[in-house]
C-alpha cells in the first residue's frame, strides 16, 4: 500500500504577517512577532504555516509586489529572523510554506528597471511588451482592480501588461531565461530548509499570444482578462518543468492559487501522474455571492449552490486522482462567519463551529486563516479612509464616481466582501490595541475586539479556539477523515448540509444547520441498524443515533459508525 504524503495528513494555518503580532512597536506584524506566537499554534495542534509574502516589497499591494525575492521586507525583520523563525517553527514539529508570487513583479524589481530603459536592453523581454494599436492598448483587458491591464512607456513607445496593480508588471514565461531565474529563486528558499510553496496566481503565468479583446462583464469599464490569461496554452507545460526542475527535487507540499479554474483543468494541475502540484485552490464557492457588479454586492450565496460546489469538487478530485484545498476564507477574502453563517452575537460561536465542522470533515488539506480560530468576523469600518486595501479604495471610487450608486451602499458591499475584513490584527487581548502592538496599528483593530481576543477563548474550554484543535485531533487521529469517499445528502435542502464520508469498514455521518431556526435531521436508512458515536458537535447531542436528530440554531454534528 503507497504511503500517504504527509501533506494529505495536515491542517495550515495562513498567517498574514503584517496583521498577526508585532514584536517591536513599530505597528506592523513581523518575523519575531510570529515566534512569540509558535506556542499558541502548537496549541492549536496546526502542522503547517503559509506566510504571506515576506520579500522586500514597496507594499503597493501588500507585499504582492515584490521588488527583491532574495531579501525580506524590512518593515518585517530580516534574514536572520527568518532563520530563526524556520528553526524554532521545525523544533517545534511545524513546517512552513511560503508565498511563491512569480506571476508578476514590482516594477521596483531590477529587472523592470532594467526592462523599461530600451527594447534592446537584455531585460526587455522579461516582461510582456506590445506596440500600440490604432494609438491604443493593445486589447481591452482591465485589471483585477479595475483600471487597465496596459500602461504605455512613451521613452520606449510600448505598453507593458499588469494583471494587478500598475506597479506589478506580468514576468515573461516564454523567456527561458525568465523561467531559470525563477527556479534558482525557489531553489533559494527550499535550500534554507522551507517546506513548500503557496503559489499565487499560478493559473495565469502563460498568456494566449492572440492577446484577443476579453468579454465585458460585470458591469466594468474594461474587458475581462480570464479567457487570454486563465489556464493558458503553455501553463502545465510550464509547471512540468518546475516539477522537473525544482519541485521533484524536495519533500515539500504545492498548492497552486488558480482563479477561473473548472474541477476538469484542475485535475490537470494536481493528478499525481502528471507531475505538477499537489493541489489547488479555486474560487467556486468564493462567486456564489458575486452581483450584477461581481464581487462587491449584497447577494446572499444559496446553500444548495454552494453543496453542489463542494460535492463537484470532492467527486471530481477523487475520480481523476486528484486533492483538494478546503478553505472558508484567506487574506483575499471575507470573514466566514458574516458571510456563510452570521455575526449575530448570539449565534456567533455556533456558525463558527457549524463551519469549521462541514469544512474540516471532507475531503483535502484544510487551511485555518489566522483568526478564523476565534470565530472573528467582518469590520465595519467608519469611513473609506480607515481602509487600506487598494482594490476596496478604487471600488468605492467606481461605485460613488462612475456607477453613481450611493455612499452608503458601496460601504456596505465593503463591509461584506473588503480584503481589508481578513487583514485586521489578530486581537491577542481586550487592551488597547487588541494586544497586537505597542504602537499604533498599521490598520485599525475590529471594534469587537473586547469581546472576540485569544486570551477570551484560550480561558473558555467552550470556544470556537478549542473546538478547532479539537477537529485537527480528529483529523490526525482517524484516518477516514483522510481516505473516506464523499457522499452528499439532499442536495436541494436550502437548511442543512449533510455529507457521508465512507471506507469499507466505517461511515461518517456529518451534518450541519445553517439557519436560526431548530431543523430535524434524517439519517439515511443504511445508518439507522449500524452502531454509531457521536464524535464532534457544538451542542449536547445524543451520544448515540438511531433515525433522527434535532439541530438547534447553526448546530452541527459528527457520527462515526463501524459497519457490522
Amino acid at each position: 500500500m503507497n504511503k500517504i504524503p504527509w501533506w494529505k495528513k495536515s491542517v495550515v494555518y495562513q498567517i498574514y504577517p503584517k496583521s498577526f503580532y508585532d514584536a517591536n512597536g513599530d505597528g506592523i506584524g513581523d518575523l519575531q512577532g510570529i515566534i512569540k506566537k509558535l506556542d499558541y499554534l502548537v496549541e492549536l495542534g496546526v502542522d503547517v504555516l503559509w506566510l504571506n509574502p515576506i520579500y522586500r516589497s514597496p507594499q503597493v499591494d501588500n507585499g504582492y509586489d515584490i521588488s527583491n525575492y532574495h531579501e525580506i521586507e524590512p518593515e518585517l525583520g530580516n534574514m536572520a529572523d527568518f532563520n530563526e523563525l524556520l528553526k524554532k517553527a521545525h523544533e517545534k514539529n511545524l513546517k512552513i510554506i511560503l508565498d511563491l508570487v512569480v506571476n508578476h513583479t514590482s516594477d521596483q524589481h531590477p529587472w523592470f528597471k532594467q526592462a523599461k530603459k530600451s527594447k534592446s536592453n537584455s531585460y526587455h523581454d522579461y516582461y510582456i511588451w506590445k506596440a500600440p494599436v490604432d494609438q491604443h492598448a493593445p486589447n481591452n483587458w482591465g485589471s483585477s482592480f479595475g483600471d487597465s491591464a496596459w500602461t504605455y512607456e512613451k521613452d520606449i513607445a510600448e505598453y507593458y501588461l499588469h494583471l494587478f496593480a500598475k506597479e506589478q508588471p506580468d514576468l515573461n514565461w516564454e523567456n527561458k531565461k525568465v523561467r531559470n531565474e525563477i527556479y534558482n529563486l525557489m531553489r533559494f528558499w527550499l535550500d534554507k530548509g522551507i517546506d513548500g510553496f503557496r503559489m499565487d496566481v499560478i493559473s495565469l503565468i502563460s498568456k494566449d499570444p492572440a492577446y484577443l479583446d476579453g468579454p465585458i462583464i460585470q458591469n466594468k469599464k474594461y474587458g475581462s482578462y480570464y479567457a487570454g490569461a486563465a489556464n493558458g496554452p503553455r501553463v502545465h507545460e510550464y509547471l512540468r518543468e518546475m516539477n522537473h526542475e525544482v519541485l521533484t527535487q524536495y519533500d515539500i507540499m504545492t498548492v497552486g492559487e488558480t482563479p477561473h479554474t473548472t474541477v476538469e483543468e484542475a485535475t490537470k494541475y494536481t493528478a499525481a501522474h502528471n507531475h505538477e502540484l499537489n493541489m489547488v485552490f479555486h474560487f467556486d464557492h468564493m462567486h456564489l455571492d458575486y452581483g450584477k457588479n461581481g464581487k462587491f454586492s449584497t447577494k446572499r450565496f444559496s446553500l444548495s449552490a454552494l453543496k453542489q460546489v463542494f460535492t463537484n469538487w470532492q467527486e471530481g478530485m477523487a475520480q481523476h486522482d486528484g486533492w483538494n484545498s478546503l478553505y472558508w476564507s484567506n487574506h483575499d477574502q471575507a470573514r466566514p462567519v458574516t458571510r456563510f453563517g452570521t455575526d449575530k452575537h448570539e449565534y456567533r460561536e455556533a456558525a463558527a463551529k457549524m463551519l469549521g465542522t462541514i469544512l474540516h470533515m471532507q475531503q483535502g488539506t484544510p487551511f485555518i486563516f489566522e483568526g478564523e480560530e476565534l470565530g472573528m468576523t467582518n469590520t465595519r469600518f467608519k469611513s473609506i479612509s480607515d481602509y487600506n486595501d487598494i482594490e476596496t479604495k478604487l471600488i468605492y471610487k467606481d461605485f460613488t464616481e462612475n456607477k453613481h450608486l450611493s455612499a452608503d451602499y458601496a460601504m456596505e458591499t465593503i463591509y461584506l466582501k473588503s480584503r481589508d475584513n481578513a487583514r485586521t490584527p489578530v486581537p491577542w487581548s481586550a487592551e488597547d490595541n487588541a494586544g497586537f502592538s505597542a504602537g499604533k496599528p498599521w490598520i485599525l483593530p475590529n471594534p469587537n475586539y473586547e469581546q472576540i481576543n485569544v486570551e477570551k477563548v484560550l480561558s473558555d474550554r467552550n470556544s470556537v479556539f478549542y473546538y478547532y484543535k479539537r477537529l485537527i485531533e480528529l483529523r490526525h487521529k482517524l484516518p477516514i477523515i483522510t481516505t473516506g469517499k464523499y457522499c452528499l445528502l439532499n442536495p436541494q435542502d436550502e437548511d442543512n448540509y449533510s455529507f457521508l464520508r465512507e471506507t469499507d469498514d466505517e461511515i461518517l455521518f456529518v451534518t450541519g444547520n445553517f439557519t436560526e431556526k431548530k431543523l430535524v435531521v434524517d439519517l439515511p436508512d443504511s445508518l439507522t441498524e449500524l452502531e454509531g458515536k457521536l464524535i464532534i458537535s457544538n451542542f449536547s447531542a445524543l451520544g448515540t443515533v438511531l433515525k433522527q436528530l434535532e439541530l438547534p440554531a447553526y448546530g452541527t454534528a459528527v457520527y462515526l459508525f463501524t459497519k457490522s
